[in-house]
C-alpha cells in the first residue's frame, strides 16, 4: 500500500488484529505490585547511589527482596534488576553498569559469568498470536563461565550454555549451546571458544 492509497477512500484497509483496549491492565498480583513499589524506591536510592565498590551492600539489598546471590559476586550501582525475588546469580559473577535484568520471569546466572555494559536480559514478552496480547514470563538461564559482551540482547526463554561468549550487540533469540562464540542479529555460532588453560 502506498502513501497515496492511504488517502484513497476506495482502497480497503486491512483489519486490525490486536485490541489494546482488551489488554489486561493489571497482570500481577497485589503482593507483586507492593514489592515492586518498595524495591523501586530502594533501587533508585540506596542501591543506585552506593559507591562503586560496595558490592556487599548491593548484594544485601537484593537479598532483602528475595534474590539469591553468591558471596563473591558483584553488581555495579548502575545495573537494574526489576524483580529481585526472581533473580539468582552464582558466585564470582558480575553485572556491569547499564545492565538491565528485565526479569518478569525468573533469570538465573551461573558462576564466573560477566554481563558487560548495557546488556539487556528480557524475560518478558506478549503472545502476539492473541488480540489481547497476554503477558508471558518465560525464564532465562545463563550458564557458568559465560561472557556476554556490551549491549547484547538476550531474549525471552533463552538458555546460554556454559563457557559461551556472546558478541557485542548480538541479539540472542534462541538457545546458545555451550563452549561457542555467537554474534550477530540474529546471533549465530561463529566458532568454538578457544579454551587454552593458563
Amino acid at each position: 500500500m502506498t502513501i497515496k492509497d492511504l488517502h484513497d477512500p476506495h482502497v480497503q484497509k486491512s483489519q486490525i488484529f490486536q485490541s489494546l483496549d482488551k489488554v489486561n491492565p493489571n497482570p500481577y498480583t497485589r503482593g507483586e505490585y507492593v514489592r515492586r513499589v518498595l524495591w523501586s524506591i530502594v533501587q533508585a536510592t540506596l542501591f543506585r547511589f552506593s559507591p562503586q565498590r560496595m558490592h556487599g551492600w548491593r548484594r544485601f539489598l537484593l537479598r532483602c527482596f528475595g534474590a539469591k546471590i553468591g558471596p563473591h559476586s558483584g553488581l555495579r550501582p548502575g545495573a537494574k534488576i526489576f524483580h529481585p525475588w526472581l533473580f539468582e546469580m552464582g558466585d564470582w559473577s558480575m553485572l556491569a553498569g547499564g545492565v538491565v535484568i528485565y526479569n518478569l520471569g525468573a533469570v538465573k546466572i551461573g558462576d564466573h559469568t560477566v554481563l558487560s555494559q548495557d546488556v539487556y536480559v528480557c524475560a518478558g514478552t506478549h503472545d502476539y498470536t492473541k488480540p489481547n496480547l497476554p503477558l508471558q514470563r518465560p525464564p532465562i538461564t545463563i550458564g557458568s563461565g559465560v561472557w556476554i559482551a556490551a549491549a547484547a540482547f538476550i531474549g525471552p526463554g533463552v538458555s546460554v550454555g556454559d563457557n559461551t561468549v556472546v558478541g557485542a550487540r548480538a541479539v540472542v533469540m534462541s538457545d546458545a549451546e555451550a563452549n561457542v562464540v555467537v554474534a550477530g542479529n540474529p546471533a549465530q555460532v561463529i566458532k568454538q571458544r578457544p579454551m587454552d588453560s593458563l
